[in-house]
């Protein structure tokens, strides 16, 4: 037996001085260890079936939850999940007593599934609250995401919100200075260790020599436990410092969300602007709450799930409208009283179609698409039930709807703002496309010659346009506002691929202010998708640059629609100078609903920074409800209204005198395809017409191969004199339809 082995604990610190004398002290018995941190007391597991928001395409759906430790998991009662889940903790407290609770578990006790956890919720950084429109639903909020819940009763929501409260209060304890305490000092006596080596008959010399030996290795060891020590009370200060840090964050993003939705951004994530300019996306809305978020779930992918929320939201559009009345109220009253002061007259326009006279008779569309594919668009004879009561002439003049956003460019360039008349021109050219969201039906292509007038007092403008080429179809157009004139011609490149339509614009169009600043842009691709089988629907997309001819110019890109995008439609962009390429401003939103600016350069803001907390609403879409299968705004059920009086003025070029397209307004569609067919064959005689050297009445080309407006048109209408106007139609009698 190894005499080492009797040895007892000794004072460390009072090792030295036994080893020079006689040693008669009774063993000392180490310190008691501290006593652990106290714990959470174990609580009962709650469990129960609570019906989860999931999104617009699945709605409510059933979902077993389990509460258990401070942790909130939840998995779908597909193939029973909830019978093993309900016996998984013996001493779960079930809440609810409902048909979807006995449901659940007699589905789950005919399949027998393994249960399979989908999401869990920490509660411990999570905020719960009850819905103040629904007794029956309740809000988990942690941050990241949002669970939203509805129980069966009142009773069952306010028992689940209690448990839930209580476990949160339960378990949100973190390290305290007593969890780790000093280890203890060591006493030693080598008294047993003397008797011992004395009865083996050993010397005092001897036994000296051995209490040396053995008293310098505990030196030794209690150097290396002095350094373990040390060591180890620096790895237990890291550990509370990154506790605390942990949690500091966690209440932070909690508190800061809890901010953004007092000031109408909970809809934002501080991710939904990186991931719109690096093409990612965001999807749905809560029932309850427009602004709040709908987490996605997907039979596919049981566990991977993931909330989405919409960053241009009703709450934002509220929120930058709000800041853009407190910036109007901030940057002067002359920008403000000059905007204000801008009054036009009213003006009674129609606000519905004529009621159809026929009905729709379908179409065989395959015999006409397989003979088309890849044809030019312009070549392609289309039945009338393809178009809409609108000529292209007509559309051009869609995209002057929100022509109030250049009148307040043109105020806020006289106030010496050059970076916000940029700001208002870039969205004045995105809102050009509002009106196509929903479009289906193509519009008529003008015979050549072909003209239309748009004279708008309540808008402050008048506007002309004109088919100026056969081959390839060009139409141009002038505008006039107060202080300001737009232009541009337009050559459409249109594909017809038989599932959907492709048109590529060729042409530039400009905008030009009194005082002589500039601004010119080309539109972006426009395709129309599914034209045999699902929803028509049409986007746009490409880079769109605004060449500004003072300070600065614009980027803007359209994103491309793809199949799974749940956020399409979207724009973003910067404002750059010309003199120093730096970037001045942030353009983002959606070319059918509002566009938003930041100044500054948000790319270069320190990580987590939000530019939608300082985003102003440039421009929102009007949401009046469409009234026709056309899903035509009131803006352009306006275009095509003829009156009596009107009538009388205009020139026998003007669309609205056009057969067919009046025929189909008012739903006379066997009488308007006749006519079409029938313009369709003189029109054909325009090509030959054109290459005799025929030349546009009101437009000619100038030396950049754009056509301008020469003038004249309004002072002849205002003379009635169309001396050499030809009749392109082939009729002069009153348009049909006409009161």
């Amino acid at each position: 037996m190894n005499p080492l082995c009797c040895i007892a604990p000794v004072s460390l610190d009072h090792a030295a001085d036994q080893l020079h004398r006689q040693n008669h002290q009774p063993r000392i018995l180490p310190a008691a260890p501290p006593s652990p941190p106290p714990q959470p007391a174990v609580q009962a597991a709650v469990a129960g079936v609570l019906h989860k928001w999931v999104n617009y395409g699945k709605g409510w759906r059933s979902r077993w939850f389990m509460l258990e430790d401070g942790v909130l998991s939840y998995c779908k009662l597909r193939g029973g999940g909830a019978g093993e889940a309900a016996t998984s903790p013996a001493a779960a407290r079930v809440i609810g007593e409902g048909a979807a609770l006995r449901r659940a578990q007699e589905e789950a006790a005919a399949a027998g599934k393994q249960w399979k956890p989908v999401g869990e919720i920490h509660l411990k950084v999570s905020s719960i609250r009850a819905s103040k429109s629904d007794d029956k639903r309740l809000y988990i909020f942690s941050g990241t995401k949002t669970l939203h819940l509805r129980c069966d009763t009142e009773e069952d929501r306010n028992e689940w919100i209690d448990a839930l409260l209580a476990a949160k209060d339960r378990f949100s304890w973190s390290l305290t200075s007593n969890d780790f305490g000093p280890m203890a000092d060591i006493m030693l006596s080598t008294e047993k260790l003397r008797v011992r080596l004395l009865q083996e008959g050993l010397n005092e010399t001897v036994v000296k020599e051995c209490e040396s030996i053995m008293m310098s290795e505990l030196l030794e060891l209690q150097g290396q436990i002095k350094s373990q020590q040390q060591q180890h009370s620096i790895l237990i200060d890291r550990l509370r410092q990154l506790e605390t840090e942990k949690v500091d964050l966690e209440r932070t993003v909690v508190h800061e969300t809890k901010e953004r939705e007092t000031h109408g951004f909970a809809n934002g994530r501080y991710s939904d602007f990186y991931s719109v300019l690096s093409g990612g996306s965001a999807s749905e809305s809560d029932p309850d709450i427009a602004s709040q978020v709908a987490e996605i779930e997907t039979d596919e992918d049981e566990v991977t799930y993931f909330d989405t929320r919409d960053f241009l939201s009703a709450e934002s559009l509220r929120s930058a409208s709000c800041r853009r009345r407190e910036l109007m109220t901030n940057v002067g009253d002359s920008v403000t009283n000059a905007l204000k002061s801008t009054q036009y007259p009213f003006v009674q326009r129609r606000e519905k179609l004529p009621e159809p006279k026929e009905k729709e008779k379908p179409i065989g569309l395959w015999s006409i698409i397989k003979e088309n594919i890849g044809k030019d668009l312009s070549g392609v004879c289309l039945p009338v039930y393809f178009n809409e009561p609108l000529s292209s002439l007509q559309k051009c003049f869609e995209d002057l709807e929100y022509s109030y956003l250049v009148d307040h460019a043109l105020q806020w360039g006289k106030q010496g703002d050059s970076l916000m008349r940029l700001l208002h021109v870039a969205a004045f050219a995105v809102s050009g496309y509002a009106s196509t969201e929903g479009r289906q039906c193509k519009p008529f292509n003008p015979l050549l010659g072909e003209t239309y007038e748009a004279d708008y007092p309540d808008k402050g403008l008048r506007f002309f346009s004109e088919k100026v080429s056969h081959h390839p179809m060009v139409v141009a157009c002038h505008c006039e506002g107060r202080g300001w004139k737009f232009w541009g011609d337009s050559n459409l490149k249109g594909k017809f691929w038989g599932r959907s339509i492709q048109l590529d614009p060729v042409g530039v169009l400009t905008l030009q202010f009194d005082d002589g600043e500039t601004f010119q842009w080309s539109k972006v691709t426009t395709s129309i998708y599914n034209i045999i089988i699902g929803k028509i629907y049409c986007d746009h997309y490409g880079t769109m640059r605004i060449n500004g001819s003072g300070q600065y110019s614009c980027k803007l890109k359209f994103k491309e629609q793809s199949i799974i995008d749940r956020n399409p439609h979207q724009v973003h962009g910067f404002v750059q100078d010309n003199r120093t390429g730096q970037k001045v401003a942030m353009l983002i939103g959606k070319w059918d609903e509002a566009m938003y600016y930041v100044l500054g350069d948000p790319s270069v803001k320190p990580k987590g920074y939000d530019p939608m907390s300082e985003a102003v609403l440039l421009w929102e879409r009007d949401k009046s409800l469409n009234q026709t299968r056309y899903n035509l705004s009131p803006f352009a059920i306006s275009l095509n209204e003829l009156t009596p009086h009107l009538s009388k003025k205009l020139p026998p070029t003007d669309s609205r005198l056009r057969p067919d397209q009046r025929h189909l307004e008012n739903g006379e569609y066997e009488m308007a395809n006749a006519e079409k067919l029938r313009l369709e064959q003189l029109q054909r005689q325009a090509r030959r017409l054109q290459e005799k050297g025929w030349q546009p009445k009101w437009f000619r080309k100038d030396d950049d191969d754009s056509y301008r407006y020469v003038g004249g048109y309004w002072e002849a209408r205002e003379n009635g004199n169309w001396d050499g106007i030809p009749d392109i139609f082939g009729q002069n009698s009153v348009s049909p339809g006409l009161p």
